[in-house]
């Protein structure tokens, strides 16, 4: 045996034992491995490891402990079956993340119909359901392109300062609502320049709108600005060259968006290079409507943090084992992967395949109004077509928080704030899950 001095088992208390309820102060006993127990006892006192005498007793509570523990991990007869039932109301309370959210493919249909209106901007109807069968995208389209005809209609009243105002903090406000904890924010700034405004003006609406809903609601955000594949390159180096201005002051990484197809990552190769020589986060949509070679050149071209959608890494058992290896983050949307026939139905889908396989995923809303979801109900498909249950929707919020554009320090705050709110809401502990 070997003794201790008090301030070391509580050291030992903290770190071996954190899930325990019962302080050092008290005279109580603690499983070690190898058939060991150590015995706390009061302060100043000292404290004994000795061998633990085993008894039918202590063997029958060690099995129900470590059947809580299966039921608790979703291996509860074997079935992955978890004994807290997944619900929209639970998971609209759940702490959240949305990493992969763009700002014109979610606005409210009120707010466009309002916006039209006071900025005398002539949409094709001005009937509320009219609108909603343009930009709500409820069955499969025939590609990425036919789906991208809903942002026809939201840029159009996106061209003033105020109204992206609105639309940021707006968006912000939704997530908020469903508590989402933290939203990553992206959009083309040059997409936006229709009625005078500048690349600089439009950074800043949008900054001022997602503070402004910080300010108001219990949500951190962060800006991607992104390049567009079918624009020329060297706009893409200008947006770079914004999105280094703006490090610090909201955003927080780069993107490469738009039509996959014969418009390839390493043509816009000099935009990355300007960020990552400036230290800025960067993301790309690849592997989304083109074969996992796009998803290769995201990596290996544009050096990318992480990856939009990535659907199609499958295809590839080798890139697929170097993403995970390198734990590169995968920006999931299960509703929009389908309405953009990405893949063909939620069967198709490499969602569980990755998480199985221990790929970082997350899962996103990508544009809350085209594809008429939002964060909460992108977690219920997830439980409702693979089986996820309480624990693994969890975890993906854990893998949201590691793959956060933040700082390493703001993560710890941001994931021990969210697994605090998640121990209450189910009233367990969750460190371990």
């Amino acid at each position: 045996s070997s003794d201790l001095t008090y301030a070391a088992c509580e050291t030992i208390y903290q770190k071996i034992l954190p899930d325990s309820t019962t302080h050092p102060g008290n005279l109580q006993f603690y499983p070690l491995q190898n058939n060991m127990e150590k015995i706390y006892v009061k302060p100043g006192e000292k404290m004994t490891i000795r061998k633990k005498q085993v008894t039918a007793k202590a063997m029958k509570h060690e099995a129900d402990n470590n059947t809580v523990k299966s039921v608790k991990n979703g291996n509860s007869n074997g079935k992955g079956n978890s004994p807290v039932k997944v619900t929209m109301d639970l998971l609209t309370k759940l702490p959240k993340t949305d990493l992969h959210c763009h700002l014109d493919g979610s606005l409210r249909v009120a707010s466009i119909l309002e916006m039209a209106r006071e900025y005398k901007v002539k949409l094709p109807t001005f009937d509320e359901e009219g609108i909603r069968k343009i930009v709500i995208k409820e069955e499969h389209c025939t590609s990425l392109v036919d789906y991208l005809k809903a942002f026809e209609i939201t840029l159009m009243v996106l061209q003033e300062k105020d109204a992206l105002v609105r639309a940021a903090f707006e968006l912000a406000e939704d997530a908020a609502a469903e508590n989402v904890r933290y939203l990553e924010v992206r959009y083309a700034p040059i997409l936006h320049l229709e009625r005078k405004l500048n690349l600089t003006e439009v950074v800043e609406a949008v900054i001022e709108g997602l503070k402004k809903a910080e300010r108001k609601y219990q949500i951190r955000t962060g800006v991607i600005i992104c390049g567009i594949r079918h624009i020329s390159p060297e706009y893409s180096l200008r947006l770079a060259e914004l999105a280094v201005a703006y490090k610090n002051l909201g955003v927080v990484g780069f993107d490469l968006a738009g039509a996959e197809a014969d418009y390839p990552a390493k043509h816009h190769r000099e935009a990355f290079y300007l960020v990552l020589n400036n230290n800025v986060n960067c993301t790309v949509h690849a592997g989304e409507a083109y074969g996992p070679e796009s998803i290769g050149q995201a990596i290996h071209y544009c050096s990318a943090h992480r990856i939009g959608h990535g659907t199609r890494l499958k295809e590839d058992g080798n890139l697929l084992n170097y993403v995970n290896d390198h734990r590169i983050p995968l920006e999931m949307c299960l509703t929009s992967n389908i309405q953009t026939s990405s893949v063909k139905n939620f069967a198709d889908h490499p969602l569980k395949f990755y998480y199985d396989y221990g790929l970082r995923v997350t899962i996103n809303t990508d544009n809350r109004l085209v594809s008429n979801t939002n964060s909460s109900q992108e977690l219920y498909l997830a439980h409702k077509h693979y089986g996820f249950d309480i624990y693994e929707l969890i975890r993906l919020q854990k893998s949201g928080i590691k793959s956060a554009f933040l700082p390493y320090r703001d993560k710890v705050r941001l994931f021990k704030e969210m697994m605090d709110e998640t121990r209450l809401l189910l009233g367990e502990d969750v460190k371990n899950v």
